[in-house]
């Protein structure tokens, strides 16, 4: 018997303006092997038909929930924060060990859920799970310049006890409450995990609601400052950004929108403590990088003749 009959879960989506994508989400979560006792989707003032679509389902399913939010003008990351805990709110009376994101613009395998749910009961030290995530033209397991302990917050799940640990999301308009959660997750002693596996489909390109590529790109730049990236790191998430589609520029508009953020000495949301962590961690995985470059290319420079067959140069 799996393992994953031990656990129990609640899910929470933040949904504004999803007409496009979010019956793609809600198809995959009710064909899951397992299901969320619980699922609020709460409708952040869409003014198109989300809402429509989302309660058409809550009609057929009695463990999903429709919440809706004020209307405002645009999307925000503070307000996304804001919906995520008006939906635990309700989600949290059901007895549950995980809770977990899932946003209205991904799909996935009907056993996306159990596979996760697995992980956590494999290690009582995991924190927060996922997966990687493709798009068009772009996986984060080979392009992102992150590594395995970064969890995407398109889908984020967490043990319950850990999410309380944290705070839960909290409320930033600038941006990154998902990265900020997964960096104090490990902060405070946990482990976080972005397994391999396993991979759902993101149907919108990465922040370009609202925006375009490059502005979205800009954008993850200044985010970057916000939550207190160290410039060498960026120095080098820039190159090798340059390297990926959108050639060159996309790479740019990351360093631009770092550069105008520090020009600016933006106030960041996050502590010293939090700062000092997540650039350590940065200055770590960077060493590694580097490390594992220069083993590649000595490797690389090795070739095999008729006179180091014996694995030995002569």
């Amino acid at each position: 018997m799996s393992t994953h009959s031990a656990l129990s879960c609640v899910l929470v989506t933040a949904a504004r303006n999803e007409e496009a994508f979010i019956e793609k989400t809600i198809q995959s979560v009710v064909s899951q092997t397992v299901r969320p006792r619980r699922w609020v989707i709460v409708n952040d003032g869409s003014t198109d038909h989300t809402a429509t679509i989302a309660r058409r389902y809550a009609a057929l399913h009695d463990w999903i929930e429709v919440v809706d939010m004020p209307e405002h003008r645009d999307r925000s990351f503070a307000a996304k924060a804001h919906c995520f805990a008006a939906g635990y709110g309700r989600a949290k009376t059901v007895d549950h060990d995980i809770v977990g994101n899932v946003d209205a613009d991904i799909s996935f395998d009907r056993d996306h859920l159990a596979f996760l749910l697995e992980r956590f009961a494999e290690d009582p030290d995991l924190g927060v799970v996922g997966t990687i995530f493709k798009e068009d033209g772009y996986s984060s397991e080979t392009d992102s310049f992150e590594g395995h302990t970064h969890v995407a917050g398109q889908c984020q799940l967490f043990r319950r006890r850990c999410f309380e640990d944290i705070g839960g999301y909290l409320p930033n308009k600038a941006g990154g409450i998902d990265w900020m959660a997964v960096i104090t997750a490990r902060m405070k002693g946990w482990k976080t995990r972005s397994f391999r596996e396993k991979w759902y489909f993101h149907h919108r390109s990465l922040g370009t609601a609202g925006r375009g590529t490059l502005a979205s790109r800009f954008f993850y730049g200044e985010r970057d400052y916000y939550i207190g990236g160290h410039p060498l790191w960026e120095l080098f998430r820039v190159g090798y950004q340059m390297s990926k589609r959108p050639y060159v520029f996309g790479g740019l508009a990351i360093g631009l929108g770092y550069g105008w953020a520090a020009l600016r000495r933006i106030d960041r949301p996050v502590s010293d403590e939090f700062m000092r962590f997540h650039r350590n961690e940065q200055m770590q995985k960077l060493v590694a990088i580097l490390k594992s470059l220069i083993t590649f290319k000595r490797i690389d420079s090795f070739r095999v003749t008729p006179e180091n067959m014996d694995g030995r140069r002569r």
